[in-house]
């Protein structure tokens, strides 16, 4: 396996490297990195798009939606292939990550970004929150780390907490789906304290030669 570094920025919270694993058995593999810490790769995406698709599974009308996490963009391609949504917002915290997709460093970039229906915000998921009105979004998707149990930052771990959770639900009119790379029970009791439900669904997945199981903890309003 050779791995080739494509793209790398230092940011205020540290690297974030876009690399390739090459293999001339398999398809080249797209794999974002931060710190050093592996967060998402085009290897294996089915629970990133299941974090749309499930939201969007769960109620028969929605208009707007809000993705907080822009990443490699499997989460952001789901919700804008349904042709109800009118109105898209994905909040990625890192700046290059977004300038990465609209550049075509990340191939499929240009064409997501391009969607009339989205609107791009580089910032804190929180503070987006917070300057939403209530009740701005059928549906709230969050993939902002790789859950509360294997942060990135260490900070996020705010972004599993009630104080968030219950700025999320003000601005929810449906549905919020968190995504989580381990299964939280944690993360399951907060959101059930604020919302009054939560359902954990859990995902195996191949990954090369071992398998593993995200998870995704859905909350209705």
């Amino acid at each position: 396996m050779e791995y080739v570094e494509i793209a790398r920025a230092e940011t205020p919270r540290g690297e974030v490297v876009l690399r390739e694993r090459r293999d001339q058995n398999t398809p080249t593999i797209l794999e974002l990195r931060v710190n050093g810490v592996f967060v998402m790769d085009t290897l294996e995406t089915t629970s990133e798009r299941a974090l749309a698709t499930r939201a969007l599974a769960l109620v028969p009308e929605v208009e707007t939606v809000l993705v907080g996490g822009l990443g490699l963009g499997f989460t952001l391609h789901e919700v804008l292939a349904d042709s109800r949504v009118t109105s898209c917002t994905v909040v990625e915290l890192e700046q290059v990550v977004v300038d990465w997709m609209r550049d075509g460093t990340i191939a499929h970039g240009p064409h997501l970004l391009a969607e009339e229906r989205l609107t791009v915000v580089v910032g804190d998921v929180a503070m987006a929150l917070d300057e939403a009105r209530e009740n701005a979004f059928d549906l709230v998707l969050l993939d902002v780390d790789n859950g509360p149990g294997y942060l990135v930052h260490d900070a996020n771990a705010a972004l599993y907490a009630q104080p968030f959770l219950t700025s999320a639900l003000r601005v929810t009119r449906q549905v919020l789906v968190i995504w989580s790379a381990a299964e939280a029970p944690e993360l399951a009791a907060a959101m059930a304290s604020v919302f009054g439900n939560v359902t954990a669904t859990p995902y195996d997945v191949a990954i090369g030669q071992r398998s593993d199981r995200y998870w995704l903890y859905s909350v209705r309003k």
